[in-house]
């Protein structure tokens, strides 16, 4: 008898049953190694990225497959939002999707169509039928997996530019969204503040995101790596919050160790070797 799976529990049924703001980080290097590393740190989530960073499906399954072992609920971002890339992540096993650069309800409904599979009515999904030969169904040992896809797959869609803000009431009400996600950094850009995370205006559109979200009872995450912002926005009511990314970490921790050891005259001295 061939074995039967349970899939684990999706990003929107771990918010709906958590008692705080779920901490999660990005896993931007590619590496199933990192990934790994990153899983096994006690956060609730983690974000494996293909916008930004050099990650395609094989990597992402390869990560995928690293995190598997660890409680943690993986995020993944595709590099842009179309019903062919969505099909493909899908496919591969991701089953929390966070697409990037949402500007509108109406594009938030097309993804919506593309995380389901067709249904006989009109506006319904799009997605290709194709889960016996793919990893999300395991390979048909998922049970009633095409009747029940839509329980296994969470959408949160990303409000990052000026034009989301000011429909991210509708974006939020929309249904098949089951979260929205605010990235200041590229907020800030649309809002000609290019690189200014923290000024007022950029604040005031990540809070009017997260007072939409509690409004329509639906999680707001946010990315916040200063942890003054997180706390804020903990504090106005977002339910997940990215506060950290392997590469950044890595960055700033190997520079920090160095300039310890060589910045200035009388510095502590690396230790020497005894042979």
């Amino acid at each position: 008898m061939p074995v039967r799976v349970e899939l684990p529990a999706t990003l929107r049924d771990r918010l709906a049953a958590a008692d705080r703001p779920l901490i999660g980080l990005w896993a931007c290097a590619g590496s199933p190694i990192t990934a790994e590393i990153v899983a096994g740190s006690g956060c609730d989530w983690v974000l494996l990225d293909a916008e930004h960073s050099p990650n395609g499906l094989e990597s992402v399954l390869a990560q995928l497959y690293a995190m598997s072992a660890y409680p943690v609920a993986p995020l993944v971002r595709p590099p842009f939002g179309d019903t062919v890339t969505i099909k493909q992540f899908l496919d591969l096993g991701a089953q929390n999707l966070l697409i990037p650069m949402v500007d509108s309800a109406e594009q938030a409904a097309e993804i919506v169509r593309a995380v389901r599979y067709p249904d006989g009515t009109p506006g319904g999904g799009v997605r290709g039928v194709g889960s016996a030969l793919a990893r999300s169904a395991r390979w048909n040992r998922v049970e009633g997996y095409l009747g029940r896809a839509n329980e296994t797959i969470s959408l949160t869609v990303q409000i990052e530019s000026a034009a989301a803000v000011a429909d991210v009431e509708r974006i939020v009400a929309t249904d098949g969204v089951d979260a929205i996600f605010v990235g200041p950094s590229d907020l800030a850009a649309s809002m000609g503040l290019l690189g200014q995370q923290n000024h007022p205006e950029v604040a005031a559109g990540v809070l009017r995101a997260i007072a939409a979200g509690v409004a329509a009872g639906k999680p707001v995450g946010v990315n916040a790596f200063v942890p003054a912002d997180a706390e804020r926005y903990i504090a106005a009511g977002a339910s997940f919050v990215a506060v950290g990314a392997d590469v950044a970490i890595l960055a700033r921790q190997t520079e920090a160790l160095v300039e310890r050891f060589t910045a200035a005259p009388g510095s502590a001295a690396a230790p020497r070797a005894s042979y």
